[in-house]
């Protein structure tokens, strides 16, 4: 769903269940949840549809004013980029927990904000808890709301007040051009520095502190004519390290975003080299049907010789069936950004790709004429037709005379000879083998 249309920021003092109550509205389990106060960081936009109306719910992080942490103050900056972008706002308070004053100061920026508000008292998982709500009229923005995001009580109620007071409009038609980029590796390699280089602003947070990102972020953008999700996401640990449960839930989101991504840049760190966690992510993409390319980042503090790199490529090549290019950016000083984002829509156009059959059936003649197929019981394989019926990600059918003269080795060669004749390098494509049936000749 695309998240164009009227939005709505969710917004609140930390632990207040923000995050519950935009999943609960959204009927998702898009947003982290976790019992510790500060788990989102960025503001992070979900599809929400009621009563026919489609609009965004924009999930913020827990803004408190009193809080001196570099962090939280970088998390009040995405807050209330939200509530710049927003048609909307609610104020989710916690109604056990009774009036505080981070309520108040958040109360009297929205005072000032001049659109319209609804108070979201919540926690309310009785029904004879409903006085509670009224403790939050004296923070002057109108009937505050009784709900419970973990029961469901008066969400629907809730909805029905956001649809009555968001601006008439809806969600654009989504456009079959469009491609999801995910930007995935492990922690502190640059990815949400790259993303925010992307898109020309700082939308995400940033910091040298490993796992800042917790949730997948979705960004649209457009690039040269192109519309384009850029999707920034969590660090992924190898299995065995990932210890918290806040880090396995955000581990599980970015092996979702990868799912739903035509196209998965694995970012590395320069210092590093291609790393076997690297490659690990690399394949993981891969088996999820993500066009991929594996990116060098800091390559303004640690760039490798010509001879290094080749090295690396090499290496990749060999590890990883898929064959995917390795690039190389700077976050920092934007060298090679702009040609990045041309390769990844390079490799999502390639998904989509679909090539003439006899441009196939010339490939197979030269493949044949390359390298003899193999023979079993002195009868030979014959490749007597080829054609492509699937794109996102290329499939492809090659009929033949008898599957049981199909070597692994020979279907790697056919393989890896479309990959170059066609530019498919890191792109997941599927061979078929069919056997043509009752044909005395292909005996």
């Amino acid at each position: 769903m695309s998240t164009s249309g009227p939005k709505v920021a969710v917004i609140g003092y930390p632990n207040v269940g923000k995050s519950s109550l935009v999943n609960r509205l959204s009927e998702s389990r898009i947003a982290v949840v976790h019992e510790d106060a500060g788990i989102t960081r960025d503001r992070h936009e979900v599809a929400c549809e009621w009563n026919g109306r489609r609009f965004t719910l924009i999930d913020t992080g827990g803004m408190d004013f009193f809080d001196e942490d570099p962090m939280a103050g970088s998390i009040r900056e995405q807050a209330q980029a939200a509530m710049a972008d927003a048609d909307l706002a609610v104020l989710v308070v916690d109604a056990k927990a009774g009036a505080r004053p981070g309520d108040e100061e958040l109360a009297d920026l929205l005072r000032r904000w001049n659109k319209p508000v609804i108070i979201a008292a919540n926690k309310i998982d009785d029904v004879k808890d409903v006085p509670q709500a009224t403790e939050f009229y004296t923070l002057g923005l109108g009937d505050p709301m009784a709900v419970s995001a973990t029961q469901g009580l008066g969400t629907g109620d809730l909805l029905d007040r956001v649809v009555e007071l968001l601006p008439e409009g809806d969600f654009e038609p989504e456009d079959e051009g469009i491609i999801r980029l995910a930007i995935i590796g492990r922690p502190n390699v640059g990815k949400s520095s790259l993303v925010n280089k992307f898109v020309k602003s700082d939308r995400v947070i940033v910091s040298d502190v490993a796992g800042t990102t917790r949730d997948a972020i979705d960004l649209p953008m457009e690039i040269d004519g192109r519309r384009v999700v850029i999707v920034d996401t969590a660090g992924m640990r190898r299995q065995s390290k990932v210890t918290e449960s806040v880090e396995y839930y955000t581990t599980l989101r970015s092996q979702r975003a990868v799912e739903r991504a035509d196209v998965a840049l694995v970012i590395c760190d320069a210092h590093d080299g291609v790393t076997a966690q690297d490659l690990r992510i690399a394949e993981l993409a891969m088996k999820a049907g993500s066009a991929t390319a594996l990116v060098l980042n800091k390559w303004d503090v640690a760039p490798m010789e010509e001879a290094d790199l080749d090295h690396e490529r090499a290496r990749v090549n060999n590890k990883l069936r898929l064959r995917p290019k390795v690039l190389t950016v700077s976050a920092v000083t934007g060298r090679n950004v702009d040609r990045l984002l041309r390769e990844a829509i390079i490799l999502g156009d390639r998904m989509l790709t679909r090539i003439p059959t006899p441009q196939l059936n010339r490939f197979i003649s030269e493949v044949v004429q390359e390298r003899q197929p193999p023979a079993k019981q002195g009868s030979r394989l014959r490749m007597l037709y080829m054609a492509q019926y699937e794109t996102r990600p290329p499939r492809f059918a090659i009929q033949i005379n008898s599957r049981n003269r199909v070597t692994r080795d020979y279907a790697y060669f056919i393989e890896n000879r479309l990959r170059a004749r066609f530019g498919m390098d890191g792109i997941p494509l599927i061979i078929d083998f069919n056997e043509r049936k009752n044909r005395r000749d292909d005996k």
